[in-house]
């Protein structure tokens, strides 16, 4: 190939500027594989980096997308022949390396997943790191002894990429959840994905004590701050409590009663920098016993490459439910 379409993030007088670029592979930063991009997807993360909301990008410039999905275009790795469907996230894409917005990518090969068998590369990014970072944060509490017959599993920032597929996996094992949201017209959504029950957030009394009644078997957190206090306070013995996310704050003022009193368990889930041999283990469950049920209602929206700018506004304010896939070529 010779040019291609990239959208490229850049930092001019200390202020952060994104836009359409034409490069050439010359251009990308290294990597043994060449891949040819089909899709990728919109999370948090990059509304952030590409309006310069949040300090994401580690250098200048980079093009955007913590995720992609497409076919090889050529590898020095045997086991990536080219023609071979592949999916990225994470690994420092739009953070240290290009990311996948971009028509083609060039990445270190073991950073690479093949597609799960069955799965194409659109439902892949459907999935993306959303629901990668939700299937790893249930395969390490399931490592932790948390099972379905232990009692509900809560999850916060419920109608999230993350929350909305956390919700249908943990359903899909057989878990009864418990789905929080500060969303009250979005309630028909959570049901229809697998929530059995819902709590609006702005009802909820989040307590003074270090501990108040035990409610959860478990809980996957999107939140942070106040909100992942009062799961540390409420959260059963032997529970499994998952920190993945910051959207309401990143402290935490919680005391040890809980960890001592109740061995409550806190796991924090990196889903950027896992090591390859667990990455490859989870993305083998979500493309078996972890796939999404309804990922066509989780991610219904799939909008082209040119209305990339314009979607993540949406994000910023909040009013965003579920999954948006790009389509790059």
């Amino acid at each position: 190939m010779d040019k291609f379409r990239a959208y490229r993030i850049d930092e001019q007088d200390g202020k952060v500027v994104a836009g359409f670029q034409e490069l050439t592979l010359d251009d990308l930063t290294e990597g043994d594989a060449v891949i040819k991009v089909s899709h990728s997807t919109i999370n948090y993360k990059d509304a952030l980096a590409a309006t310069g909301a949040g300090k994401i990008l580690r250098r200048y410039p980079l093009n955007g997308g913590i995720d992609l999905a497409g076919t090889i275009v050529s590898s020095e790795n045997a086991e990536l022949p080219p023609g071979t469907a592949v999916l990225v996230n994470g690994c420092g894409l739009s953070e240290t390396v290009d990311g996948g917005y971009s028509e083609y990518a060039r990445v270190g090969s073991d950073c690479i997943v093949p597609v799960p068998e069955g799965m194409s590369t659109a439902q892949a990014m459907q999935i993306g790191t959303a629901g990668y970072t939700a299937a790893l944060a249930i395969h390490r509490m399931e490592q932790n002894g948390q099972l379905p017959e232990n009692g509900p599993v809560v999850v916060t920032g419920a109608t999230g990429g993350v929350g909305s597929i956390a919700i249908d996996m943990l359903d899909g094992r057989g878990y009864e959840v418990v789905a929080v949201t500060g969303k009250a017209t979005e309630q028909d959504y959570l049901k229809s994905i697998g929530a059995r029950r819902i709590l609006l957030r702005d009802q909820l009394d989040l307590g003074k004590r270090p501990m108040e009644k035990a409610e959860w078997a478990g809980a996957i957190d999107n939140l942070g701050g106040d909100y992942l206090t009062w799961l540390t306070r409420t959260t059963d013995y032997g529970g499994n409590i998952a920190s993945i996310g910051l959207a309401s704050s990143a402290a935490l003022t919680t005391t040890v009663l809980p960890f001592i009193l109740r061995a409550v368990c806190l796991l924090g889930i990196n889903s950027v920098d896992t090591p390859r041999a667990l990455r490859l283990a989870v993305w083998s469950r979500i493309g078996g016993d972890l796939m999404p049920r309804h990922l066509d209602t989780i991610g219904s929206r799939t909008i082209g490459f040119d209305e990339l700018p314009g979607a993540f506004q949406a994000y910023l304010d909040g009013t965003v439910t579920g999954r948006t896939v790009v389509a790059i070529t």
